[in-house]
């Protein structure tokens, strides 16, 4: 994961998101992208597409190159390979394109910690680039200056139809040297006994070159509420989960959690799109 991705509208849950940025960076010499979203007004889009400088369109660019310079000459960003854009799209809309033409590897967003996924950006716009985007998309409530992934929780059915997305996760397990807790939530509604579970969670293991990891099988009400409460049983400090673009934030076995879990944990989430 080479090149980052950190949207920003300048608010302390973007800070955050950025200085996760810097960590991941550092241990893995990656590029950050700052990425700024104008969503401007009808008759400033006009303007701009016609050519006209219009006052409040020009304040709008100079203020948000401005900040974006400050960002730029922090000293949080020495050392570290770091590119600024201002694009003119509506938010989640525009971090997708800019992700795809840039050859992004992971986009970084922050979010508020209590209550529910209240967006950094315009609307529901984290919930709509998890759901749409084709890379792996890192979740942030709180602010990440001890970030570790030492024990990283990743949630699954470990359905043949998840490989590729759990590659790239266990790339990205790797840049922290994490504690993989590979974990199958077992609820009322998608009961497997503990025989068959294993079988299916140690042929998927198989497949794959795995070092620090352990699996597991968890016992709840739900599968949100089975994540939740193995996490904080083993006190992680990251949670995984693989996405279904078509059905919202994410979703494994028979149902959508990903959403709720977001909402109801301050741990970090990343999810991958299978």
């Amino acid at each position: 994961m080479k090149r980052i991705l950190v949207p920003t509208d300048f608010s302390k849950h973007a800070e955050d998101a950025l200085k996760l940025a810097v960590q991941i960076a550092k241990k893995n010499k990656s590029e950050i992208f700052l990425l700024h979203m104008l969503e401007l007004l009808g008759q400033m889009s006009d303007a701009i597409s016609g050519g006209s400088g219009i006052p409040e369109v020009m304040l709008f660019i100079k203020k948000a190159n401005e900040t974006l310079q400050k960002i730029m000459e922090s000293s949080l960003l020495d050392g570290i390979s770091v590119t600024a854009n201002v694009q003119f799209e509506r938010a989640s809309h525009g971090i997708l394109s800019f992700s795809k033409k840039n050859k992004i590897d992971l986009i970084i967003m922050g979010s508020h910690g209590s209550s529910g996924i209240e967006e950094i950006l315009i609307g529901s716009n984290t919930e709509k680039v998890v759901r749409l985007s084709d890379i792996p998309v890192l979740v942030i409530k709180n602010d990440p200056d001890k970030f570790q992934a030492k024990n990283f929780v990743f949630a699954s059915d470990f359905s043949q139809e998840i490989k590729k997305s759990f590659k790239k996760m266990v790339a990205f397990a790797e840049i922290f040297d994490a504690n993989l807790f590979l974990v199958t939530i077992c609820t009322p509604n998608s009961f497997k006994s503990t025989i068959a579970t294993e079988k299916i969670m140690s042929d998927f293991a198989s497949d794959f070159d795995l070092k620090n990891y352990s699996m597991h099988i968890f016992n709840d009400s739900n599968i949100e509420n089975g994540i939740l409460n193995f996490t904080s049983s083993i006190n992680a400090d990251l949670i995984g989960l693989c996405t279904h673009g078509r059905t919202g934030l994410s979703h494994f076995f028979n149902g959508s959690v990903s959403e709720d879990l977001v909402n109801h944990t301050v741990k970090p989430v990343i999810t991958f799109k299978i």
